[in-house]
């Protein structure tokens, strides 16, 4: 007799009707993928576990607060909340080098330019990645002129012309494509500074 393998999906379902066993599948299931994920970022064992387990308690959570929406998309999503974390992590950080407490202490052994710059280069990666998925989310004709002014650097007049539109109607939805662009960074919580 084969055994099934269970979809994340529906050990997700089940876990937020109660059987806490089906969080435990899933943690077993997806824990080295995401550890290494975290480990490759953080490149230290027990800053990578807090981070693991932080990630898994903010899972935890949302699911018990009913807030999960990622349907059938659980790995990403973890993925996702985990990445989330590691930039915190960077974040908090950032000014607290650690080195070791020796006499000769040596100022070049704390300054690292190369780890601001991963740290800057992974938040700067997850900035435009969310930027461009918040992008995706509004209307065809928003998002074409968003387009073409931010990534294109075409002027409006050049934007009419191609959409075959006057120049305040191109303006027009130029400004409606920012309105709704913060109010989908609000909806979806995302931190855009750096």
């Amino acid at each position: 007799m084969e055994s099934k393998i269970i979809l994340d999906s529906v050990l997700v379902n089940n876990y937020i009707n109660g059987h806490e066993k089906s969080l435990e599948i899933l943690i077993i299931r997806h824990k080295q993928r995401i550890f290494s994920f975290i480990l490759s970022k953080v490149s230290d064992r027990e800053v990578a576990e807090d981070i693991f387990q932080d990630t898994f308690i903010k899972v935890i959570n949302t699911l018990k607060r009913g807030a999960y929406n990622e349907e059938g998309k659980f790995l990403p999503w973890v993925m996702r909340i985990s990445h989330n974390l590691i930039i915190d992590h960077f974040r908090r950080n950032k000014r607290l080098p650690k080195f070791n407490n020796t006499d000769d202490f040596d100022i070049f052994d704390v300054l690292s330019d190369e780890m601001l710059s991963i740290e800057n280069q992974i938040i700067k990666s997850q900035i435009l990645e969310d930027v461009r998925n918040l992008i995706e989310e509004l209307p065809e004709d928003q998002k074409e002129v968003l387009l073409m002014r931010m990534y294109r650097d075409m002027s409006f007049k050049e934007i009419a012309e191609n959409t075959d539109v006057s120049i305040n109607t191109a303006l027009g939805r130029m400004r409606y494509a920012l309105i709704n662009l913060r109010k989908l960074i609000e909806k979806h919580n995302i931190i855009l500074v750096n």
